[in-house]
């Protein structure tokens, strides 16, 4: 039987189980109120970025290819040779470098030469071309060193540097053909036969009965008129007859004698005038005495002086004889001049009246025109005869030195189209940008070119839009843009790479303070502002002028500093 001790610890021991069992589960339990407090949301809290300073660079980013530039399909634009014969590729072109003056292929055996220019061949130039495609082929022969005229014809001085050319390589410039050597000489050969023609029908013209005598007159006309200018010459010539020649000397002579007998005379006179007077005998001195007679010598000197005023005038009188008398003469020459040559003209008129009533006319007339045409035609061919360059064996590229890039034929095959591909020396890249990201760019900004190894090279922007269509490539999806883009260096790049390019639309020149773009807000007063946090989810707005954006930040200038924080969840 147990004691009463042991029974009250058993039941005190219980209930204290009881008690403890009520309490875990008292606390385990929550009224529905106690549950959804406790599953609520916590308090939000601000979400903040710290203000920095540093460059902010601005790049449009976009994926490409680097290839080789400016690619240009090749075809020749004629054939190869002198002739229009099958044309066959006897030596293909070969990738890789090519200069200017190279030999870009051969086609049944002739020279496909590469020069730069950029009117396209596309003719024959032969001798007498003229024209722009002339003056740059005359160029490039300068620049190669084998001289040449700017005249923009192929001349004389052209054929030769062209000579030069073609045998520096190891060719023969194109001669005429055995076909055009035929040619010119049937030319040659229908002129001497139309001329031969001519020459018979003229003669038989001349030798009709109506046509003979007319002939004749104009013959003796034609013989008169020269007799009759020879003799007008001949008096047109002479001054004086020689009558009147011996005339005009004896009156010369008589003026002479009059003029020495008048001077004899007056000297004289003058002597006598000076021979001091007589003084009789006896007579004292200083009685005057009597003057020298000279009545005599006066009167001798008169008379000599109208002595050469007579001889004067005989001697202009048989000077105006014979002026009038070679003045007749001249007239008379000249009338019959003036005969003779209307003579000439009535017998030149008849003989042209009686060829043209003349059966034989037609058939001079016709001669003549044959004669014409036949010299013409000849004149014609001449003029592009002799050395040419045919239009296949001349590729004018826009620059040189070029790279082929794609040979389209081998040898062997037959010349049909395309046949090559150039590109230039230098890499592209190309690629697309959005049309909103377009209107950042121009040519000429700085880029870089990203390889996969993580390598960069410089590169500059060449083209945007339609300029920077390549040639072949692919179209770009509606919206885009096409890009090219040209690197500074080809030196550790590859054709064909993948790469990645950044073009620098904007950059700081110094460090400056930046924020998220999501931290600046715009006031209904059209004001950027940013909320600073000053303390634990206590904000103050700051206003901010903002600058260049890029990567998700924006420079910013106002009441801040590094290290501020700013809600960037706004």
């Amino acid at each position: 039987m147990k004691s009463p001790r042991r029974l009250l610890a058993g039941v005190v021991a219980g209930v204290v189980v009881i008690a403890g069992a009520g309490w875990a589960v008292g606390a385990r339990l929550r009224s529905p109120a106690e549950e959804a407090a406790l599953r609520a949301a916590p308090a939000a809290s601000l979400v903040t970025a710290a203000v920095e300073r540093r460059k902010l660079v601005s790049t449009v980013v976009l994926s490409g290819t680097l290839e080789y530039g400016s690619p240009l399909p090749i075809t020749l634009a004629g054939v190869v040779g002198g002739t229009a014969e099958l044309q066959r590729t006897t030596r293909a072109p070969r990738k890789g470098k090519i200069g200017e003056g190279a030999v870009l292929m051969e086609v049944n055996g002739r020279p496909v030469f590469a020069l730069r220019g950029r009117v396209p061949m596309h003719r024959t130039i032969a001798p007498g071309t003229k024209g722009d495609d002339v003056r740059q082929l005359q160029r490039a022969l300068r620049r190669l060193g084998y001289g040449a005229p700017d005249t923009g014809a192929f001349d004389r001085a052209t054929i030769a540097a062209v000579t030069r050319m073609y045998t520096k390589k190891g060719y023969e410039a194109q001669q005429p053909t055995l076909a055009d050597r035929q040619a010119y000489d049937t030319l040659r050969k229908a002129v001497r036969l139309a001329q031969e023609t001519l020459a018979t029908e003229k003669q038989a013209l001349d030798q009709g009965r109506d046509i003979l005598p007319r002939k004749l007159k104009e013959r003796n006309a034609k013989r008169d008129l020269t007799a009759a200018e020879s003799a007008l010459k001949q008096a047109a010539d002479r001054r004086l007859t020689p009558d009147d020649e011996a005339e005009l000397a004896a009156a010369d002579a008589a003026v002479r004698a009059a003029e020495e007998k008048l001077l004899a005379a007056e000297q004289e006179l003058t002597a006598a005038r000076k021979q001091p007077a007589s003084t009789p005998t006896g007579t004292p001195t200083g009685t005057p005495t009597a003057e020298p007679d000279t009545r005599l010598l006066e009167l001798r000197a008169a008379n000599a002086e109208a002595d050469l005023a007579a001889a004067r005038e005989a001697h202009a009188r048989i000077l105006e004889k014979s002026g009038q008398a070679r003045e007749t003469k001249l007239e008379e020459l000249r009338k019959a001049v003036r005969t003779a040559k209307e003579t000439l003209a009535t017998a030149a008129q008849a003989l042209r009246q009686a060829r043209q009533l003349s059966p034989t006319r037609l058939k001079v007339a016709g001669a003549v025109k044959d004669v014409a045409a036949a010299k013409e035609m000849l004149a014609e061919y001449a003029r592009t005869y002799g050395t040419s360059i045919p239009p296949g064996e001349v590729v004018f590229l826009p620059k040189l030195p070029a790279r082929v890039q794609k040979v389209a034929v081998q040898a062997g095959q037959r010349l049909e189209d395309e046949v090559a591909t150039v590109t230039s020396s230098v890499f592209t890249v190309t690629g697309s940008v959005e049309a909103a990201e377009s209107e950042l760019l121009r040519p000429g900004m700085a880029a870089s070119v990203e390889l996969d190894t993580g390598r960069s090279h410089p590169a500059t922007l060449t083209a945007i839009g339609e300029k920077a269509k390549v040639p072949g490539a692919e179209e770009v999806a509606d919206g885009s843009q096409p890009v090219l883009l040209t690197p500074s260096s080809v030196k550790g790049l590859r054709a064909g790479t993948a790469v990645t390019a950044r073009v620098t639309v904007g950059a700081t020149k110094e460090p400056v303070l930046v924020v998220p773009v999501t931290a600046v807000i715009t006031s209904a007063d059209g004001k950027a502002r940013v909320r600073v946090e000053y303390a634990t989810d206590r904000t103050r707005d700051v206003e901010v002028r903002t600058g260049l954006t890029a990567d998700g930040n924006v420079e910013v200038a106002g009441a801040l500093k590094e290290g501020d924080r700013v809600v960037a969840d706004a």
